[in-house]
């Protein structure tokens, strides 16, 4: 009986569902609760309590938080398989991202060497955490288990619950307290789902655990490497010399610069490798045309996420400077707009769900390179949207005119349609496509391709940022030509890649 209960004890799921899924909702609170407050924090003046960088700068460095993240996701899932054992990472990063959040809390008290530190703790945190998490939930079923879409389907909801609370919570305190109010706020929640995690998830799944039979690398790992432990100590090491290094002004990092080098050196290395998988890995013509694909598909979506991520950017200080946010006698908080997506997602979900397979039933389906081109039009329509609303108001003849809240809300209801044509349909295609023996490679090369988009999506935003507002319009409008322009070269592309595949596929 009690091992029923830990196999379908939360509504026909394994019981640890529950646990990883309130570890996941805090998680994802306490991080969308801060990113928006990050650039309004850091371009606010001195005497607002802020750091008063410039825009530009401000937004490159976002974006190299953002691309971080998703970088050091790679690093996180081998150190899980190789050293740590996936409930260790999450519960070593669960710890990483709670320092992280207190020492931007607290930068106030100190000086702001602790909010770039708390910025690294939080990424290498998400490293271990982001990545490990979603695996343990995967562990939770068997291959063929039929409960495993719907389990995901609930963890997923957490993740959407959390991000649409977040901002709505720290936006409020941030803007009728201060700014580190909405900062603990976050570390608050990163807090709970440590907690969480650490005495109600760790017990339940070393019980569910020990009814399997195999090592699946939940409490230990699944293939101990000999010097995955050196490569901590080194790693340590030099996080240790940089920290100091910056913090005694050894070292003068410059966001901008250190952005544009990164992603050349990232794209530089994605394209070596693949051409290494192409030429030296063994495939076979079949194997390097879904290779190729592959590839296509990974820029695409690295093209769009450098387009979403502005959101956090461009269109976070849009709505504080340039959007009416005046309702009745209440001033909406600018980071509530960044709960909208969140809330789109969960509405339009099973909306786009029932469409695919409306469309399924009438012998129409939808590759996944098609659902990428929608997205990247979703997105090109999105700032075309946004280019709109500032013509508006450059063409008022008020003297300090204000746009309507709806084309905010316009584009990132367009954004998110591109959201869903891509996110899931991206993991999807890379699973299918991947051959075995490189399949890990590519869901790394994925995490990858989202490092790339936010790196490109600070740089697009300091851009953007570092012009006047009156020539704004004109950055968005060139934005949303090349987002174009991509979509069209996917499209071109499409038929060829049919041709070369030897088989029909729904990758096509």
């Amino acid at each position: 009986m009690k091992s029923k209960q830990l196999h379908t004890g939360f509504y026909g799921h394994p019981r640890p569902l529950k646990g990883l899924f309130l570890t996941e909702l805090w998680e994802r609170f306490s991080f969308y609760g801060i990113r928006p407050l990050l650039i309004l924090y850091m371009t606010a003046f001195i005497f607002q309590g802020g750091m008063q960088m410039s825009r530009a700068e401000a937004s490159a460095l976002v974006g190299l938080f953002a691309g971080s993240v998703y970088f050091m996701t790679i690093l996180g899932g081998w150190l899980a398989d190789h050293y740590l054992g996936q409930i260790r990472a999450v519960y070593i990063g669960a710890i990483l991202m709670s320092i992280g959040h207190f020492c931007i809390a607290l930068n106030a008290f100190f000086s702001s060497t602790f909010f770039y530190l708390g910025l690294v703790f939080i990424a290498l945190g998400s490293g271990l955490f982001k990545t490990c998490i979603a695996v343990i939930v995967g562990l939770l079923y068997q291959e063929a288990d039929q409960r495993r879409d719907s389990g995901f389907l609930i963890f997923y909801t957490g993740i959407n619950i959390g991000s649409f609370i977040a901002p709505l919570i720290t936006g409020l305190l941030a803007e009728h307290i201060n700014w580190h109010a909405g900062f603990i706020a976050g570390g608050l929640g990163m807090l709970c789902s440590m907690l969480i995690f650490r005495f109600y998830c760790i017990k339940q799944l070393k019980n569910f655990n020990q009814d399997l039979i195999s090592n699946n690398g939940l409490d230990s790992p699944i293939s101990p490497h000999p010097y995955a432990a050196k490569l901590i100590y080194g790693l340590v090491t030099i996080l240790i010399f940089l920290i100091i290094a910056v913090h005694q002004a050894w070292i003068t990092l410059h966001p901008i610069f250190l952005s544009r080098y990164l992603t050349i050196s990232i794209v530089t290395t994605v394209f070596i490798y693949f051409g290494y998988m192409l030429f030296f890995a063994g495939l076979t013509f079949h194997e390097k045309t879904k290779i190729i694909l592959c590839f296509i598909l990974l820029m695409a979506a690295a093209l769009f996420w450098s387009a979403f991520e502005q959101t956090y950017t461009v269109f976070n200080l849009f709505a504080l400077e340039h959007t009416n946010r005046n309702l009745f006698n209440f001033q909406i908080p600018t980071i509530w707009f960044q709960s909208i997506n969140p809330l789109f997602v969960i509405t339009l979900s099973p909306v786009l769900a029932w469409v695919w397979t409306a469309l399924a039933k009438r012998h129409y389906y939808l590759t996944h390179l098609s659902k990428f081109i929608l997205a990247l039009l979703f997105a090109t329509a999105a700032f075309l949207v946004l280019a709109f609303a500032c013509q508006s108001l450059l063409n008022s003849q008020q003297s300090h005119p204000l746009a309507s809240p709806w084309w905010l809300v316009s584009s990132f209801f367009l954004l998110t349609l591109g959201e869903l044509c891509l996110s899931p349909i991206g993991l999807s295609a890379m699973t299918e496509l991947a051959p075995d023996k490189l399949r890990g490679q590519i869901m790394g090369l994925w995490c990858t391709a989202i490092a790339i988009g936010n790196l490109c999506a600070g740089l697009m935003g300091s851009e953007i940022l570092a012009q006047s507002f009156n020539e704004m319009s004109g950055l968005l409008y060139r934005y949303s030509l090349i987002l174009l322009i991509g979509a069209i070269l996917l499209f071109i592309l499409k038929f060829p890649l049919n041709k070369m595949l030897a088989k029909p596929s729904r990758c096509g």
